[in-house]
């Protein structure tokens, strides 16, 4: 390892010589956390405003610093920065910026704070954009579910136990289904949000500042709803990273959820539903194939999700307070967390709204597997028949079914009476599919007069997001 002889560092006068090559390399972040730079200069502004106003700065100080940052800031937009791994980070290489184009104004920017509570704050204000445009594309998903859903609210398909045909429901109930996961996973985003929306800013390294600042300016010109409370806590937890990881391992669970069926449905034996040709590849051997890739790549990306949210609680768990370089690490799991989880998001929004359900094969599948056992059960409870003797007798039914390769609805009343023979020719009404979905008309059945209602209050309910 070869030795730097400058020491020129924003905290040089400690040391007596440089810091090694390689550990310069080691230590810096700025080749992932000048993603936060625009973050970096909004804080910096709100910061110097502030010195300002208590009296810290000059109005002209201020002045200087307010256009020296805005040309910095149009250097990084047009591509022009050059960014230094000697310089450690993000706000190290902006301030270092500054102070070459005002001079030594640009130094008086650090005062009455540290990288610590910049940082902190840097990243909270990243991440809240992040929310937003998250929460924007979560909403786009559930509008084209609640769409489809609403055009297919009396379209029959069998619903599913351990992946055995179980009792009829409509494609529109399932879609609405996937809807009510989504929508406890936007809940949960904007709880996060509200939680993590408190300014650092302020806190310094860990114990606060002598100068007269006043936290609640700056907390109210970055939009947060107030200062944080204790300055150690301030730079040192990151819980607020790992609530959003928590959300977006529960979002990707349940996009992988729904991934697993638009897999299933799209194969030759179920043959449920299209995907457009714009959502899916083919194979480089087997001309026929047209492989559901999109569903199947997002399925597989919730395990890296997963494990960046397992990475962030092992970053904090042994944590002392307050502000360690341990922290330096939590930005690139939260980065391709954000990222991972807007393209799959991006994902399904274009994609779900173009599903082709196939519903005449949807409905032959809900025929097969004896889907109204249940509905003959109900029947012969309404007859006066106890639940568990009246299961039995259905059982009975559906044996006589398997061994004659009929289904419920296809046996003569004759047969039927052999098993009970109170049945009466109106059983048949409840044997068919659509009086199977008809039945469950309640809140939260599959009956499609509640299908449609449930819709439209799904659609109400997005149609209230700001």
């Amino acid at each position: 390892m070869s030795e730097q002889q400058d020491t020129s560092k924003l905290w040089g006068g400690r040391f007596s010589e440089a810091t090694d090559s390689f550990v310069q390399r080691f230590t810096a972040s700025v080749n992932f956390d000048q993603r936060m730079a625009a973050e970096d200069i909004a804080g910096s502004l709100a910061h110097a405003e502030m010195l300002s106003q208590v009296g810290v700065l000059s109005a002209e100080e201020l002045r200087q610093i307010q256009d020296g940052l805005a040309q910095v800031r149009q250097e990084i937009e047009d591509g022009r920065f050059q960014w230094s791994i000697e310089l450690e980070d993000v706000h190290m290489n902006i301030e270092a910026r500054l102070t070459e184009l005002i001079g030594i104004t640009g130094k008086k920017l650090h005062t009455g704070r540290s990288r610590n509570d910049q940082v902190a704050t840097d990243i909270r204000l990243f991440l809240r954009s992040a929310i937003d445009l998250i929460a924007a594309e979560l909403t786009r998903l559930q509008a084209g579910t609640i769409e489809l859903a609403a055009a297919n609210t009396d379209t029959i398909m069998p619903g599913f136990t351990h992946l055995q045909t179980a009792q009829p429901v409509t494609f529109g109930h399932h879609l609405l289904a996937w809807n009510e996961m989504l929508q406890r996973d936007y809940g949960r985003l904007l709880d996060c949000r509200a939680r993590m929306n408190q300014s650092p800013l302020g806190a310094a390294a860990l114990a606060g500042t002598t100068y007269p600042i006043d936290r609640e300016l700056t907390a109210t010109a970055l939009d947060f709803d107030k200062p944080t409370e204790n300055s150690l806590d301030s730079v040192s937890d990151r819980d607020f990273a790992i609530e959003f990881c928590s959300f977006a391992s529960l979002l990707m669970t349940h996009l992988s959820r729904m991934s697993e069926e638009l897999v299933i449905w799209t194969s030759a034996q179920f043959n449920f539903i299209e995907l457009p040709d714009r959502f899916c590849t083919g194979s480089s051997i087997m001309p026929q194939k047209k492989n559901p890739d999109v569903p199947e790549l997002v399925r597989g990306k919730v395990g890296r999700v997963n494990g960046h949210l397992v990475s962030l609680l092992t970053l904090m768990k042994s944590q002392p307070l307050a502000y360690n370089k341990d922290n330096q690490e939590d930005k690139e799991p939260l980065f391709d967390t954000i990222d991972t989880v807007l393209d799959c998001l991006r994902a399904f929004a274009d994609m779900v709204p173009a599903i082709r359900p196939r519903k005449e094969q949807m409905r032959e599948a809900a025929r097969s597997g004896f889907s109204t056992a249940t509905d003959l059960a109900d029947y012969l409870v309404s007859l006066g028949l106890p639940f568990r003797d009246a299961h039995e007798v259905v059982g009975k039914a559906v044996a006589h079914g398997v061994e004659n390769d009929l289904d419920l609805a296809e046996m003569s009343l004759q047969t039927l009476q052999g098993f009970w023979a109170d049945i009466g020719e109106d059983v048949f009404e409840v044997l068919t599919l659509e009086g199977s979905v008809h039945a469950r008309n309640h809140l939260g059945g599959t009956a499609p007069t509640q299908v449609a209602a449930a819709a439209e209050r799904a659609r109400a309910l997005l149609g209230q997001r700001a």
